[in-house]
């Protein structure tokens, strides 16, 4: 097991390092962003480079936590986005952002999604169900947000026992697109591009933190002018347009 450890810490390490020693291309833009917006911002990123030829966005998608574990690290990153404000709040506390530049992208919903056929209104139908799927709540703010929902209804420990743990929201969908669990917590804009898995309910946001996307450029990001100009266009009336096709909230 220790043997293991070692090699997947020096297999982080060797990624780490490898990122770190690629210089920044002139025109090149390194945007880290939580998966669950990777449709919206592939799409965003694309038109952009239309109008912006001697730009390149190079995109890395995940986990929140892991993503803000990577630009603590050093892995080149001149655009944040999180699902979360608290990986925000973890990077501009160690003053590896750009405070100023925080801004709110786009908001969500927590949804129940899966395949099963039994009948799901709520959060206690839950109970019935053998394998639920959620993201770390270590890393993934979608299963911070499950996690306390869970906490707020009173079911957390009827549940411990169900969980299946998955390391971002978008394989949590997969989980339950496969059938591999009866469901699943995600995001609404991740449940409205599955092909096989349905909405079964929307978890009450009384229930937990509002799913808010919070942004902001790296100290490197705003010292490169490509990075703040994609930064300031995905703020766009163009930008949010593209968001609302996804089915984010603006505000």
């Amino acid at each position: 097991m220790k043997s293991v450890k070692h090699l997947l810490r020096a297999i982080t390490a060797l990624f780490v390092c490898m990122m770190t020693a690629v210089p920044a291309m002139a025109g090149q833009v390194s945007l880290s962003a939580a998966a669950s917006l990777k449709d919206a911002l592939n799409e965003m990123t694309g038109m952009y480079v239309k109008s912006h030829p001697g730009t390149t966005v190079v995109k890395n998608f995940g986990a929140s936590g892991a993503l803000a574990g990577q630009i603590e690290q050093g892995v080149p990153a001149d655009i944040f986005i999180s699902a979360s404000a608290d990986w925000v709040d973890y990077l501009v506390n160690r003053r590896m952002l750009d405070a100023k530049s925080r801004k709110n992208f786009a908001y969500n919903a927590l949804v129940f999604a899966g395949t099963t056929t039994r009948k799901l209104s709520g959060m206690n139908d839950l109970a019935r169900l053998d394998r639920i799927a959620i993201g770390s709540p270590k890393s993934v703010p979608a299963g911070e947000y499950a996690m306390e929902s869970m906490k707020n209804s009173g079911l957390d420990q009827k549940l411990a026992a169900k969980l299946v743990m998955a390391k971002d929201v978008r394989e949590c969908l997969t989980y339950a697109e496969m059938g591999e669990v009866d469901g699943a917590f995600v995001y609404r804009t991740d449940a409205m591009q599955a092909k096989k898995a349905k909405i079964l309910f929307v978890v009450p946001e009384k229930l937990h933190t509002r799913v808010v996307y919070p942004m902001a450029l790296t100290v490197s990001g705003a010292a490169n002018a490509d990075a703040k100009a994609l930064f300031a266009w995905i703020q766009s009336g163009a930008a949010k347009s593209i968001l609302k096709k996804y089915g984010f909230v603006l505000k």
